[in-house]
């Protein structure tokens, strides 16, 4: 009878030849993938970090302390998407009564442009800037 811990036992000898064997080929391919993936999404910050550097667009924190200092809420979402080549902040917060609004900004000047949601009132700050 064998038992598990005898090297002769079948677990034992997957263990020792099967397992190094699969491990060589799943790391090479775990490698191609990673090699082969970060390219585009690299080539996107870059892009987004050089606009914000040259000035092109509003860094994302100006948007959140300009939000902050006038509405009371947690964000829950950022996007930056470009419309008709221009290029916008869409910010979504939680607002204290559970309203969930969507402030709208250009992100070439950082102004407001637009929101929606369900008591907008009810989020805004009382000694907030104008």
């Amino acid at each position: 009878m064998l038992h598990s811990c005898s090297p002769w036992h079948p677990v034992a000898m997957m263990n020792r030849y099967l397992l190094p064997s699969l491990r060589l080929p799943a790391l090479a391919a775990l490698l191609a993938l990673l090699a082969a993936s970060p390219a585009p999404a690299d080539e996107g910050w870059h892009d987004l970090h050089e606009a914000v550097r040259e000035g092109r667009i509003v860094p994302l924190p100006d948007i959140l302390d300009w939000l902050e200092a006038r509405y009371v809420g947690q964000v829950l979402e950022v996007e930056l998407e470009r419309d008709d080549g221009r290029m916008t902040y869409e910010v979504e917060m939680l607002g204290p009564q559970g309203q969930v609004v969507e402030f709208e900004f250009d992100a070439a000047s950082g102004q407001l442009i637009g929101m929606e949601g369900v008591n907008i009132n009810g989020m805004r700050r009382e000694d907030g800037a104008e």
